[in-house]
């Protein structure tokens, strides 16, 4: 049996060195982490001294680019303050209250909608759309194991590293269109400059999230990355232009960062601040588009 398993590590180092990550990762120091999971994801070293490509320069960024700003700008929390500062109050979506710990959550002092989710990782959110049907145990169970989750040690984001998990609750988003879908407005910025952007939609649908890019011009853009584009025409929204100059606007003295916002009913929220889209470890479809948008990185 042990055999078998050092010839199948053989063939296939990537599952190897993955085994080895989830077991003693978090004691590795970040750019052999980094080396290390990029070889398991995409099967090839990681080039640091001239890196290329888009998630290259990403880990680079990781490695490299680092300012106390960009802890605030990734918190869930305090970078609506630091938005709000920029673009203006009527851009962020209200917070109804925020807690160092689940079982801190003041539930009666909730709407009997709204939305629940932590500040410092991907994935932790509930979506309460009536307060008395809500089951809050569970509810807190979700955020509790949130709450204890390392975001910075998955994926060496180091942003993450001092964000103080807390949960936040702010007011809901609900669109009037006949699937109830928002649309995510994901805009790409480069020094500064919005190249194209990314639409997420379908979140809760029977096939599953669709991401697709397009460029300035609303023009969709050939390829994906990690998941599929979405089959429709997406129309383009109301307040592009708008949204477009915000996102310049934040991202102002950044190398690269995604900014995101929701239109809902012709309103513009804004949804966060991320500096490394999906860690840097998503694939594109065809690979050169890697290099393509890479380029735009000026390191």
């Amino acid at each position: 049996m042990t055999k078998d398993i050092i010839k199948r590590w053989a063939k296939h180092p990537s599952i190897f060195i993955s085994a080895v990550l989830v077991k003693f990762g978090k004691y590795f120091p970040d750019k052999l982490y980094l080396k290390l999971k990029y070889y398991s994801v995409f099967g090839k070293k990681l080039n640091l001294k001239n890196p290329q490509t888009f998630n290259e320069k990403l880990q680079w960024l990781k490695l490299y680019d680092r300012k106390p700003e960009y802890t605030t700008m990734v918190d869930k929390v305090e970078a609506k303050i630091w938005v709000a500062e920029r673009i203006g109050e009527e851009y962020v979506i209200p917070t109804l209250g925020v807690w160092d710990r689940a079982e801190d959550i003041d539930f009666d002092s909730l709407p009997d909608q709204f939305v629940l989710k932590t500040n410092h990782d991907s994935g932790g959110i509930i979506i309460c759309k009536d307060k008395s049907n809500l089951d809050k145990e569970a509810a807190r169970k979700k955020l509790n194991s949130s709450l204890k989750r390392n975001f910075y040690e998955f994926g060496r984001e180091w942003p993450y590293k001092s964000v103080q998990p807390k949960v936040l609750a702010e007011r809901i988003l609900l669109s009037d269109s006949e699937d109830g879908d928002i649309p995510d407005y994901k805009f790409m910025c480069f020094n500064g400059k919005v190249e194209c952007c990314f639409i997420v939609t379908e979140r809760h649908s029977d096939t599953g999230i669709k991401v697709t890019f397009l460029d300035k011009d609303w023009n969709r853009m050939p390829f994906t990355r990690h998941y599929p584009a979405a089959d429709r025409v997406l129309a383009r929204p109301v307040n592009y232009d708008v949204m477009v100059n915000l996102a310049e606007r934040l991202s102002a003295g950044t190398k690269f960062l995604r900014v995101d916002f929701y239109e809902v009913n012709n309103k513009i929220y804004f949804g966060e601040l991320t500096f490394f889209p999906g860690c840097g470890y998503e694939e594109f479809s065809p690979e050169e588009w890697d290099y393509r948008l890479g380029n735009l990185i000026k390191l």
